[in-house]
């Protein structure tokens, strides 16, 4: 493992993070161009703030399996968490404007009433006002100022918030899909290896 592991660890050393940003930057304008030219289908709107948030999810779900592969692989992406955790929040900031302008076209009042009747667009709005925080200290200075423990405290907000968005996946489609179900059992999944001992340290000799 230990052959496979290491040249891994040394190329993600040698890549900058802003690959990350870059890399995950382009899918934004190439959806919109695409439902622009009827490539998403006969409801482009709904494909579209879809798509956005599905993206959402998989980074939340990228970012949640970088603790367990440090963990248990000794592969180390610890550089990229921060990137990935920020391109999360763009994704669902464009995911609610799309609502928001382009399903609802600023309808604020029927938005209210929405949030509060319908629990799928209530556990959203949750998961993203939850997220400002993480977004909002997501860099070397609230660190500092928090402290390390406080800061790292904080952004363990990402298991609920995970966890809600996946739950918001499932209630968004009114039907029961294998995909949704999907996204929130690898949630919970990696959230649970988080408190599993591991073993091979466990068994390690002198322990």
């Amino acid at each position: 493992m230990t052959a496979l592991v290491d040249p891994i660890n040394a190329f993600a050393r040698k890549v900058p993070t802003w690959v990350i940003y870059i890399l995950y930057a382009l899918p934004i304008p190439y959806l919109f161009y695409g439902a622009t030219q009827g490539w998403l289908g006969v409801e482009p709107i709904n494909t579209l703030e879809r798509e956005m948030g599905e993206i959402t999810l998989q980074l939340l779900i990228i970012g949640l399996t970088i603790t367990p592969l440090r963990k248990y692989l000794k592969l180390n992406l610890l550089k990229f968490r921060r990137a990935i955790g920020v391109m999360a929040f763009v994704y669902v900031v464009f995911h609610l404007g799309i609502w928001v302008v382009l399903d609802m076209s600023l309808r604020f009042e029927q938005m209210w009433s929405d949030i509060w009747k319908r629990p799928y667009i209530t556990i959203g709005m949750i998961a993203f006002l939850a997220m400002i925080p993480l977004a909002v200290t997501s860099n070397n200075l609230s660190v500092r100022k928090m402290g390390a423990a406080t800061w790292r405290k904080l952004h363990k907000l990402v298991y609920p918030i995970a966890v809600l968005g996946a739950v918001h996946y499932i209630m968004v489609q009114k039907v029961w899909e294998v995909e949704p179900l999907l996204y929130l059992t690898v949630i919970v999944v990696l959230i649970g290896l988080r408190y599993v001992p591991n073993l091979k340290a466990r068994t390690a000799p002198g322990i």
